[in-house]
């Protein structure tokens, strides 16, 4: 692999040599992607270990909905929505967020066919924002995707280690599920992961291999609940007309927002396909296929999923009343009329849930892999080796499942940290989309663009990104329940805030060109204000 390795500090030792920029200039000739066969040089004149291209359209479209998995993502978070609105919500929602994501879909693939990068929007980013902004805009960007990335990898196996203690809950009814039980079994499910994830010549058939696992669990679970409900289905005002409200606000507008988590949730990452650009021949054309496709076969597998699963479901109020901790399992259960039946089903949910915490932790390797490699984490040189032997950024693999070990911790100290996560990864995926796209349309669309390329469709699906980023930040930090407490509070916006305070001490941020934050005192007040902002919803 190589390319233009773009500092974020003005002095960097860790730029990319004449041969590597040549070799960049010549990526968008001709609608291919042209990638030099010899080996990269780093400033030391030491071979650069380079990324194999093994993957298919079909192994990238594997990547992309096994880490999306929309159908699975709705099971895995439906205790964030069956509460705030219940069927009605997450029916509905399933169809507004697809649209939503087909227009983030679109404004990705744009930008992935003119620009086809590891890095995605924050090689974007550098490409489209202003000289005198591009590194400011790049770093941010960067920070934010792989912050996204981080908390996504951390709720989806939180999601997980859920169903894992869920199902014991289920099998043995005296057993009171603590938080600590699911606590352990997300290290010891993250651990796993983590040395899986080490060898990378097996990624490619996995990625491919979820695709039509994930397909087969689907059609097998949604056969099977059908079936065996068969003459005792709800009608058709249950799952389409009736909202149910046990959040505790006394708006059902507001429930029903909050509660579009779960569906947002279950097409977010939709730029994890991006990032693999350097492992797959023609990204240009390959990458937006890949993110269009995660769409469709997300809203197709998802609504068609809730529709069966709704009809089928007897008593909404045991499911909510339920120890397990995971509606879906009480729904098999409902349908089935046995345990056993609802185990096996749920065990196809947890095969379909291993291609996606590994689709997960792929991406966010890769993208740590490539932002470090523009110097934009704090000792990137380390971070930004390749192991030879394996054929995967190791360090910065390694380096990425210690985070997501940390913020596993928060689930001991807060009955809301999986809706935390989940908050999380949307709003700074989002916040990171957004960035490129607003460079984007400052320049006015006029951009060398690549072979996908949609014109006032596309501009149109910029505009919809936008008012949606502005959307999510504002609803989906509210509280998810009420009254508000300090361990239920919705904290991602305080987050939000120590990225800038951690990435400014270390010294990436200082290095930077932005002059509103060349001050320590002027940080400290902004995100002083922002933590004074939540705390006044906490303390009366």
């Amino acid at each position: 692999m190589v390319g233009e390795s773009t500092s974020f500090r003005g002095n960097s030792s860790f730029s990319s040599t004449e041969g590597e920029a040549n070799a960049v200039r010549e990526l968008h000739k001709d609608e291919e992607v042209v990638i030099s066969e010899n080996v990269a040089k780093s400033s030391e004149g030491q071979p650069e270990a380079q990324l194999r291209r093994q993957f298919s359209v079909w192994s990238i479209l594997g990547v992309g909905f096994g880490l999306t998995n929309s159908w699975f993502g709705i099971s895995a978070s439906m205790v964030t929505g069956i509460s705030s609105g219940g069927p009605m919500m997450i029916v509905y929602g399933i169809v507004i967020v697809a649209l939503i994501s087909v227009c983030i879909g679109v404004s990705l693939g744009e930008l992935s066919s003119a620009y086809p990068h590891a890095g995605g929007q924050f090689w974007w980013s550098l490409k489209l924002a202003p000289p005198k902004y591009k590194r400011f805009a790049a770093y941010m960007c960067g920070s934010l995707a792989y912050a996204g990335s981080v908390f996504t990898s951390a709720s989806t196996t939180l999601s997980v280690a859920t169903e894992l203690v869920g199902m014991y809950a289920l099998a043995h009814p005296s057993f009171t599920p603590k938080r600590w039980h699911v606590f352990v079994c997300f290290e010891g499910l993250h651990l796993f992961l983590m040395l899986f994830n080490c060898y990378g010549r097996s990624l490619p058939f996995i990625s491919s291999s979820a695709l039509y696992i994930s397909l087969f669990s689907f059609v097998t679970i949604t056969i099977t609940v059908l079936a065996c409900s068969h003459g005792n289905y709800n009608d058709a005002k249950f799952v389409f007309a009736t909202f149910f409200n046990e959040t505790g606000w006394r708006s059902s507008g507001i429930a029903f927002i909050v509660g579009l988590i779960n569906p947002a949730w279950s097409f977010s990452c939709l730029d994890c396909a991006t990032h693999m650009a350097f492992e797959v021949e023609k990204p240009e054309r390959v990458i937006p296929i890949a993110i269009l496709g995660t769409v469709a076969i997300g809203f197709v597998t998802s609504f068609c999923y809730v529709i069966a699963m709704f009809f089928s479901l007897h008593n909404l109020s045991a499911i909510t009343s339920s120890n397990t901790g995971a509606p879906i399992l009480d729904i098999y259960y409902q349908a089935l009329g046995n345990k056993a039946g609802a185990l096996v089903l749920g065990s196809l949910i947890l095969l379909t849930s291993f291609g996606c915490v590994i689709a997960c932790h792929t991406w966010q390797a890769r993208l740590c892999w490539s932002f470090a490699r523009d110097e934009g984490l704090p000792f990137s040189r380390f971070w930004a080796k390749i192991n030879p032997e394996l054929g995967i950024p190791l360090n910065a693999h390694l380096m990425s499942c210690f985070l997501i070990t940390l913020l596993g911790v928060l689930y001991l100290a807060s009955t809301t940290a999986f809706n935390s996560l989940i908050t999380g990864c949307i709003m700074f995926l989002l916040l990171s989309y957004i960035v490129p796209v607003i460079c984007l349309l400052l320049k006015k669309r006029d951009i060398k663009h690549g072979p996908f390329w949609l014109g006032k469709f596309g501009l149109f699906c910029n505009i919809v990104l936008l008012g949606w980023t502005v959307f999510s930040l504002v609803f989906f930090c509210f509280p998810f329940v009420m009254p508000v407490e300090k361990d239920n509070m919705n904290y991602p916006l305080c987050a939000l805030s120590d990225i800038f305070c951690f990435r400014y001490f270390t010294g990436s941020l200082k290095a930077g060109t932005i002059s509103m934050l060349s001050r320590k005192k002027n940080l400290v007040r902004w995100i002083l204000t922002l933590w004074s902002e939540w705390l006044t919803q906490i303390i009366p």
